[in-house]
């Protein structure tokens, strides 16, 4: 038989797979994110009739080439086109979304991970992110107790979870106070400029503070009074709950940064955790102490620790009941050059005796101004919130009159701008919703205004840190280009649902074809690390909205269509001729 039919059938044969590859090219023209294919073709093993031979000097004659006899065609390698991006599809929702970059798409089936360029998802009945195509489950990073993203693991995306629906409450603990005080006011010289704050508790129950402003017969100084706490039903909370202004700064969690840090008076002193008395101070029982130690008699917290000796300490500081006295607290202070250590008295510490107090600043310096010096007499109660005794709810307000700004919040030259409000059950026990609010007036001014105050209070500080807000139910979510997925809700609110992972590999194309647009790693393409990149790592990001389109060039496909079709149709000629050459020399014996 000759050599040419068996070439033509293998010529055939190739061809006819390229034509597979470019059909199936065609076919998926319009298939979200495919990826087009394209074949080449290798040559097979040659017969070889005549080896190559030297050049032979004895004989003069020169050396001869092999005679090698090929025996058709191959396929040589299937490549996929696999980093070319395809065009963008507008299709509006929100879930749809494309890669721009070389990453990919973490799906799961639930036991496997597979790779994808599709980003058309939705969200099922218990609001997993998944392929539209086959349900299966969209991988990223979820969200800690801080609202942190943890890049660990990935695992399946359940952002409409039932937790997710919703947003917590937030108590308000921040507000500001702003505009202008005109000393003309007929309402200041009046009955007072009311100033109401809207403001919410721990449960997301909305209240309003109704404070009122009225001038004094001193310039520039004006008294802010807290008359009244309103529920949503505009009705008085007064009845459940007391409520003061005091001043003092508030941390952030609403307790008192320096709760009740008083300098040691006159004839105090300290050394370790021992604060020596001035006075010897004599005990029910007859013992005399010239000295009390930091937790002597008591725990860190405030418990009983020593019940004997806490009821000596009681007995002297005007307790009877050591339930209710805790722990004197010793601390070194190393703040001004001038200051002195510092006693941090806490619940029930009673002074025996006239001792004067050198309060600390906002700052924590005990080198403060003279007019914050107070002195408590025998049997007042030192403040355990680290404010001034004597808060209650009213306060002065002071302007500097010839530039109409503020000067201090409870004294001509105190270096608060602020106030605080603070709410408390009226029964011992009662769990208490509400946080301090600190307001800040820094802003607020005592200038000429035609007689009209315009003051105002709007919760949260300049930055709309500590406003608060009731609970929230989900409006939409929305997905930004590095993948993090963030819920919106009906109080204003947003929080942090998760984030899409992607994957990334060394050789995308040793990639394998799943079907279902989907791929799987190989030892060619690099393993997948379970944990994944973030999309703008490599500089990709990702869009909303919009798909990936197949990188199908038609115009190229139907060139190959041609040539693949030229070539079959030689190959099918070489058989045709080859057969026409045996039959001649079959027809040699007639």
């Amino acid at each position: 038989m000759m050599r040419s039919l068996y070439s033509g059938v293998a010529g055939l044969k190739t061809h006819q797979v390229k034509m597979d590859v470019i059909g199936n090219n065609i076919a998926n023209v319009n298939t979200v994110a495919y990826k087009s294919q394209s074949i080449t073709f290798s040559e097979l093993m040659y017969q070889t009739t005549q080896a190559a031979s030297g050049p032979n000097e004895t004989t003069g004659t020169a050396g001869t080439n092999a005679k090698q006899i090929g025996l058709g065609v191959k396929s040589g390698a299937i490549s996929t086109a696999i980093t070319q991006q395809g065009s963008t599809q507008t299709t509006g929702n929100a879930f749809d979304l494309r890669i721009t970059g070389d990453s990919f798409f973490v799906v799961s089936d639930g036991t496997t991970n597979f790779f994808t360029r599709d980003g058309s998802f939705y969200v099922d009945a218990v609001g997993n992110l998944a392929m539209s195509s086959n349900g299966y489950n969209v991988m990223g990073w979820q969200v800690n107790k801080e609202g942190k993203i943890v890049q660990d693991n990935v695992s399946k995306l359940q952002i409409m979870s039932a937790e997710n629906l919703t947003s917590d409450p937030e108590a308000t603990t921040l507000a500001t106070m702003q505009g202008i005080i005109d000393k003309n006011d007929p309402q200041v010289l009046g009955d007072g400029k009311v100033v109401n704050l809207s403001f919410y508790d721990n449960m997301g129950y909305s209240y309003t503070a109704r404070m009122l402003v009225n001038g004094t017969d001193e310039e520039g100084n004006y008294v802010l009074s807290l008359a009244d706490v309103l529920d949503s039903n505009n009705e008085s909370i007064s009845d459940k709950f007391d409520f003061q202004l005091m001043i003092g700064q508030v941390a952030a969690s609403g307790e008192a940064s320096k709760a009740a840090s008083y300098s040691l008076g006159t004839g105090y002193t300290l050394s370790g955790t021992t604060v020596t008395l001035p006075n010897e101070v004599t005990l029910k029982d007859g013992t005399k102490i010239t000295s009390v130690a930091a937790g002597d008699a008591f725990n860190a917290d405030g418990t009983v620790k020593d019940k004997e000796r806490a009821s000596l300490y009681s007995s002297a500081f005007g307790f009877d009941d050591p339930e209710k006295f805790s722990t004197l607290t010793v601390k070194d202070y190393t703040g001004g050059a001038t200051a002195a250590p510092v006693v941090k008295s806490v619940t029930g510490m009673l002074v025996s005796g006239t001792t004067t107090y050198n309060k600390l600043n906002d700052a924590g310096d005990a080198t403060v101004s003279t007019n914050m010096l107070e002195t408590t007499a025998a049997g007042t109660t030192l403040s355990v919130d680290g404010y001034k005794s004597a808060a209650g709810k009213s306060l002065n307000v002071y302007y500097n009159q010839a530039t109409g700004s503020i000067t201090g919040v409870g004294g001509k030259t105190t270096e608060s701008k602020a106030f605080n409000i603070q709410i408390k059950p009226k029964t011992d026990g009662d769990d208490n919703p509400f946080e301090v609010v600190s307001v800040d007036m820094t802003d607020s001014k005592n200038l000429n205004n035609e007689q009209v105050s315009t003051l105002s209070s709007t919760s949260g500080d300049k930055e709309g840190k500590g406003t608060g807000c009731a609970l929230g139910t989900m409006t939409g979510v929305s997905i930004q280009n590095n993948g993090m997925i963030y819920g919106a809700y009906d109080n204003g609110q947003t929080k942090l649902l998760g984030q899409i992972s992607t994957a990334s590999f060394s050789n995308p194309a040793g990639l394998e074809k799943e079907g279902d647009n989907l791929y799987r790693a190989t030892l060619n393409s690099g393993a997948f690390d379970g944990i994944g990149t973030d999309v703008t790592s490599d500089g990709g990001y990702v869009s909303t909205g919009v798909l990936e389109m197949s990188n199908v060039d038609l115009s190229s496909e139907f060139t190959e269509l041609i040539t693949t079709q030229r070539g079959f149709q030689a190959n099918s000629r070489i058989i045709t001729v080859s057969d026409t050459l045996l039959e001649e020399l079959v027809n040699l014996k007639r």
